[in-house]
């Protein structure tokens, strides 16, 4: 063999490894992957406490870390992520996450659909359509727009985003939070995916930032499988087992 033959045989099993390398391993067991969708003020991390465990029975899990400036942004995000699944996706958002799979999930790979304390808007609908439908929640008074991009305060965190947590969570929620682009907040809804795809929906009872009335409306025209948890916006967080219980019965409705 010539040297330049070697080279290209070389170049060719890198890219092989690359490729490799990138993608999870599909499960020996058929189990889809779970990909995880967060909301704003949030990031991948916030799901930790569903992901170990998830694994721990097997589950192939990707947690998307949204930039938060749009929805077309977002959805590059969790598109990347069905990507790199190679096979069958759950995929489950939170808050402005649901906005997000609602549109990503259109995918066929996407078998399957999670709401947890999330938006679940119809098609035509914006953040601020969509929330009118109910009575205000108190979580606008605490946000800080600067430049185009709004963050949350460290009240508003304690008393509307999280407030059945410990303090060092709250306080880790509100360091780590990506501000969200004043763009997030037009996004219109299109070729929603919760209307052909199986959905279940978490209503959190004690949610200050998405009426738990507006929650419950979402769920009932999304004709999805409804779970009630006396929790704050943030189920995944301080009711743990409960949100595993229902993101593992939707991933083992994939067959």
């Amino acid at each position: 063999m010539n040297k330049n033959s070697v080279i290209s045989l070389a170049l060719v099993l890198l890219s092989i490894i690359g490729v490799n390398a990138q993608a999870p391993a599909r499960a020996a067991n058929g189990k889809p992957t779970v990909i995880f969708v967060h909301g704003l003020w949030a990031d991948g991390s916030s799901w930790s406490k569903v992901i170990a465990p998830l694994i721990a029975s097997g589950y192939p899990v990707i947690s998307v870390q949204n930039p938060t400036t749009s929805l077309e942004d977002d959805m590059t995000a969790t598109r990347r992520a069905i990507e790199r699944a190679g096979g069958n996706v759950v995929l489950v958002g939170h808050s402005w996450g649901g906005f997000v799979i609602s549109q990503a999930g259109n995918d066929p790979r996407v078998k399957a659909l999670v709401y947890v304390a999330a938006l679940m808007p119809d098609n035509g609908e914006t953040i601020p359509s969509l929330s009118a439908k109910a009575a205000a929640t108190k979580l606008g008074t605490f946000l800080k727009p600067a430049d185009g991009f709004i963050t949350l305060s460290k009240e508003g965190v304690m008393q509307a985003f999280a407030s059945d947590v410990s303090k060092a969570e709250q306080e880790l929620i509100f360091a780590t939070q990506p501000p969200a682009s004043e763009a997030v907040f037009k996004a219109e809804a299109s070729n929603v995916a919760w209307k052909q795809k199986p959905s279940w929906y978490i209503v959190a009872t004690k949610d200050g930032a998405i009426n738990p009335d507006l929650e419950r409306m979402m769920a009932k025209r999304g004709n999805a499988k409804t779970t009630e948890i006396n929790a704050s916006h943030v189920p995944m967080v301080s009711k743990p087992v409960e949100v595993l219980k229902v993101v593992k019965e939707a991933a083992d409705s994939v067959k």
